[in-house]
């Protein structure tokens, strides 16, 4: 099928097709220069690995199948995404152990040992219990790789090679896969045979040295950002490869690391730093560069954060402050004045705010003209009525644990569904339906490969 063949079969589908994603897609490539090789060379390139359907599809990424080989959380969160908008994400995981993430905990939901931990970052998953050190195994996952669109792993860099699962061999039995590496390090550089976790990528690019009080130690950020920077990394990359794959046909290898997500989220203190000749510090909840831009304590020893990023927002500030005078003190009529006497502002600031409790401070600074808000319990965080009303907690029924609450995906679409279908799947849960559904197997041939080990 030419460019034009497939632009006119899209276009007489339905007439509300055409305001549809998939229209503009095949639109770019029919006026396209580029050479159009998909149809001719890979026709599962094009269609997907379940093929385009004629009805509009709500889930933006449905008829991609990915081979999940990741753990811990950065692969894990990528894939949970992919697997939010649509794509039938198949973990793959090592029998009777599992996702290593599986056994973190406390805490455990109720009585079980289902991992809080690994609950928040596999749902919309399958779990196939593959050993992928047998050649029964390998063989499966590469009849899988035939029929799917991605491959995401994350072991060190090397490893899938030596089991013979590398790109190289993925690529000679399906030439259409986005293989997508996840490491510390990435492949190259002396450091690409070391493991790597969240705080140590966290620790080597930076984000410790910032982070914590001025007159402090470094500190660990709460929650496992940088591996969650990854996966929204990677996430991002296998969406644009998925897209040149429609007009090239070809699959390709990512590669993205944690150092790497690390380093290039630093921003502006990196700029600073490269352009600037800054050295950054520690300066609490304060900004370097914006004054005022931190958390003030009030009467009752909680805090609020404030931020002004502009001169007139500093004066809506001051009067929301009722220290309307400050306002047009020479000292402070603009930022950069600010940023040069913060300490003489900030006690100022400071010594005022203490003289009101929370509740009163955020009944004065409703309607404000800057940004503002409580630091939150997590107990605050989930009872807050703007989450409930956006409906940001949901319910999943499991089949171990109950009822479950899990965290929605973060982004809405008009036009597309972006959301939990099912709950992060036992281990080895759904092993005998993609082997018998997806490869065609026979009950005896699982029966015989659930024998010898090659899956559970």
């Amino acid at each position: 099928m030419d460019r034009c063949s497939l632009y006119q079969s899209v276009v007489n589908i339905r007439p509300k097709m055409m305001a549809s994603p998939l229209l503009s897609l095949v639109r770019c490539l029919y006026r396209s220069t580029t050479p159009f090789v998909g149809f001719r060379r890979h026709p599962r390139a094009l269609k997907l690995s379940r093929g385009l359907s004629s009805e509009v599809q709500a889930d933006p990424l449905a008829g991609v199948r990915i081979l999940d080989l990741t753990r811990i959380v950065a692969g894990p969160y990528c894939t949970m995404v992919l697997g939010d908008l649509g794509a039938e994400v198949i973990k793959v995981e090592r029998p009777i152990e599992g996702d290593e993430c599986r056994k973190w905990g406390p805490p455990f939901i109720g009585d079980t040992n289902e991992s809080c931990y690994f609950m928040a970052v596999n749902r919309n998953k399958k779990s196939l219990c593959i050993d992928m050190k047998s050649t029964e195994g390998k063989n499966i996952l590469f009849e899988l790789a035939e029929k799917a669109d991605v491959l995401v792993e994350n072991f060190v860099p090397g490893k899938m090679d030596e089991l013979g699962l590398g790109y190289a061999d993925f690529k000679a039995v399906a030439p259409h896969l986005i293989y997508c590496s996840i490491s510390g390090f990435g492949p190259d550089g002396p450091y690409s045979n070391r493991p790597g976790y969240d705080v140590i990528a966290a620790s080597m690019g930076g984000l410790l040295h910032i982070t914590g009080p001025q007159d402090g130690e470094p500190c660990k950020v709460g929650v496992a950002l940088t591996d969650i920077m990854t996966g929204l990394y990677a996430h991002g990359a296998i969406m644009a490869a998925l897209m040149q794959r429609l007009q090239t046909g070809l699959g390709q290898k990512i590669d993205a690391n944690l150092l790497s997500t690390q380093v290039a989220s630093l921003i502006n203190i990196g700029s600073n730093y490269l352009n600037g000749g800054v050295e950054a510090e520690r300066h609490g909840t304060s900004h370097p560069s914006i004054v005022p831009y931190e958390a003030l304590e009030t009467k009752d020893g909680c805090f609020i954060t404030v931020g002004t990023g502009s001169d007139k927002q500093f004066v809506d500030l001051c009067h929301r402050f009722e220290l309307p005078h400050i306002a047009n003190d020479s000292k402070f009529v603009t930022n950069k004045l600010r940023v040069k006497n913060r300490k003489v502002l900030l006690a100022i600031l400071k010594d005022k705010f203490r003289t009101k409790i929370r509740n009163e401070w955020l009944k004065l600074l409703e309607g404000a003209s800057f940004p503002y808000g409580p630091i939150n319990s997590i107990a605050d965080v989930f009872n807050d009525p703007h989450l409930e009303a956006t409906k940001v907690v949901q319910y999943v029924d499991h089949p171990v644990a109950g009822k479950v609450k899990l965290v929605a995906p973060a982004v809405k679409f008009s036009n597309a569904k972006n959301q939990i279908r099912s709950p992060p799947p036992t281990l080895g849960q759904h092993t005998h339906e993609i082997l018998h559904s997806t490869l065609g197997y026979s009950q005896e041939k699982i029966e015989r490969l659930i024998k010898i080990g090659a899956v559970a």
